[in-house]
């Protein structure tokens, strides 16, 4: 016995039918009612390190003598760092180039002449005793590092130190969720997800100088640092 075409549509239709049924109870715990609140908040706190990015730039007529140059005197830095305290594992090379140097004479118009070589190298060094860093940079300059790229002032439990911040922003958002919740004639239930948006912004570089003649115990002010916490999070409404 065959089924006719409209017994097999019928037929067709009522698995839809019950296989929607099936999935509804799914579908409806997915359309609960939620509201997702955003908030931050904030905790000033000292800075307790800082990392001095510095360097040699040696020039001479050629590329030997430029490095012969600038190794002596990156050697000397780097020994007169140490012996003032600061360890191996603080000295980290950050860059070594060695680049030709041409000079320009618009007047003949003729291609550029190669007068000389240069070489650069330079070294992060984190200095943890943040009360002796004027007495550092003074070092430094004293050693021969005659480049300042920038320096950053780090607070070395910063994670620990924001966990405060994160606490605050949690309260925050809870109780603007309860406002909303409320206004909408609801009550705030269970969380559902809560985020945290993680920003490589604090403590960034604060561009220093170039080095020149300074004076002993060079002054340096790390003011303060802000930890912020963001989070998001989403509760039920009941």
């Amino acid at each position: 016995m065959t089924l006719s075409q409209r017994q097999i549509a019928t037929f067709a239709a009522a698995v839809l039918f019950f296989g929607m049924t099936a999935i509804s109870p799914s579908k409806a715990d997915d359309m609960k009612r939620t509201v997702t609140v955003s908030a931050s908040a904030s905790v000033e706190v000292d800075p307790d390190a800082a990392s001095i990015m510095s360097g040699v730039v040696s020039e001479a007529a050629t590329a030997r003598e430029a490095l012969d140059t600038n190794t002596k005197s990156m050697s000397n830095l780097i020994d007169g760092l140490k012996a003032a305290g600061i360890t191996d594992k603080d000295i980290q090379t950050s860059n070594f180039s060695i680049h030709p140097r041409h000079e320009h004479n618009p007047k003949d118009g003729g291609p550029p002449k190669l007068v000389g070589y240069s070489v650069n190298n330079s070294v992060n060094v984190l200095v943890r005793d943040l009360p002796k860093l004027g007495e550092i940079l003074d070092l430094m300059v004293s050693l021969g590092a005659n480049q300042m790229q920038g320096m950053n002032f780090i607070v070395t439990n910063a994670e620990t130190l924001k966990d405060d911040a994160r606490r605050e922003a949690i309260a925050n958002a809870q109780r603007r969720a309860k406002l909303y919740a409320t206004a909408a004639g609801a009550k705030v239930g269970d969380v559902v997800r809560i985020s945290e948006d993680v920003s490589s912004e604090e403590g960034g570089p604060r561009p220093m100088f170039r080095a020149a003649k300074m004076a002993s115990a060079v002054p340096v002010a790390p003011g303060q640092e802000t930890l912020e916490a963001r989070v998001t999070v989403t509760w039920e409404l009941d």
